[in-house]
């Protein structure tokens, strides 16, 4: 993912959205030659020349100030996730030959655990590439179709765009395949040198062709808060409300946890679901238990394969 690229891409898909009398600028007679804004008129509604604009959005930001970030960024009407996204792809150019960010992790401090095992909802805890990278048991269970998938570390975006089973787990299918992206996007945005991200979108861009259209779009949003509708193969239908909370003591890091109206059917079903997970974990620890105490050497049951 080339840094000047990417930059490029975001400012020219922006400006496509963008029409001229969005901004209280007129349409002019004729034919539009561009879909939305012109550059010039980008350049005119941040204050700046267009030979300067021009060369921003040819991805030269290097040495771009915050304030003419800002006003770019008000010119093309971006929201919050957008906005954030221009200054990660302009802080990625300024600190070119810098310290790197570290990638994102693959574990959490032991009572970074604890809090997720004394929830008493789904919870876990996600990098920016998608991996869930601890979890509790509940959140687990309410998971089990991502864990079934042999493929490590488990994976929201993997899972949704190349495991057959996705389609039946997720009921917002298309809503959910935007907002993976939509999050890998930012995240390649916050630390463009994450390599292991960087082969997953090759991965995915080559295996998923709705990937790669969705990818092209250049869309992010702030994976914070919302609505997941999905359908369990135990309890069916759930509708949940989750909160994102980023773990400030250890950056690129977010603790997710999922919660029902008290009282409504997916509540129910969170219930069920909890009491259908310490069963089969009981019926796991005791079939451990159990070819444990049989030795190395025991005999082995056939009928169990």
């Amino acid at each position: 993912m080339d840094r000047r690229d990417e930059v490029r891409d975001f400012l020219v898909s922006r400006r496509g959205r963008v029409t001229p009398e969005q901004v209280g600028l007129p349409a002019g007679l004729g034919t539009r030659r561009v879909t939305g804004l012109r550059r010039s008129e980008v350049a005119q509604l941040a204050g700046v020349s267009v030979e300067y604009y021009t060369q921003l959005e040819r991805g030269n930001v290097r040495g771009a100030s915050e304030s003419v970030l800002d006003a770019i960024a008000r010119a093309l009407q971006l929201d919050e996730a957008e906005r954030r996204h221009l200054f990660d792809l302009a802080r990625a150019e300024n600190t070119r030959g810098a310290t790197r960010r570290r990638p994102a992790r693959h574990q959490v401090r032991p009572s970074v655990q604890h809090v997720l095992d004394a929830q008493l909802s789904p919870a876990w805890v996600s990098n920016g590439r998608g991996d869930i990278v601890a979890i509790n048991r509940l959140g687990r269970a309410l998971n089990a179709p991502l864990f079934e998938d042999p493929a490590r570390p488990v994976n929201f975006a993997r899972f949704r765009f190349l495991n057959p089973r996705a389609s039946d787990f997720f009921r917002d299918w298309e809503a959910t395949a935007n907002d993976t992206v939509a999050a890998l996007r930012s995240a390649a945005g916050k630390n463009p040198y994450d390599r292991e991200l960087t082969d997953l979108v090759g991965e995915l861009s080559t295996r998923s062709p709705e990937f790669r259209t969705r990818w092209a779009k250049h869309d992010v949003r702030l994976h914070q808060t919302g609505v997941k509708r999905l359908h369990h193969p135990v309890v069916g239908d759930l509708d949940l409300t989750y909160e994102g909370m980023q773990l400030l003591s250890d950056p690129g890091l977010v603790l997710f946890v999922y919660t029902a109206e008290p009282g409504s059917a997916s509540r129910q079903g969170l219930d069920l679901l909890a009491t259908w997970a310490a069963t089969t974990e009981r019926e796991e620890r005791a079939a451990s238990q159990e070819r444990t105490s049989q030795g190395p050497g025991a005999p082995r049951d056939l009928t169990a394969t």
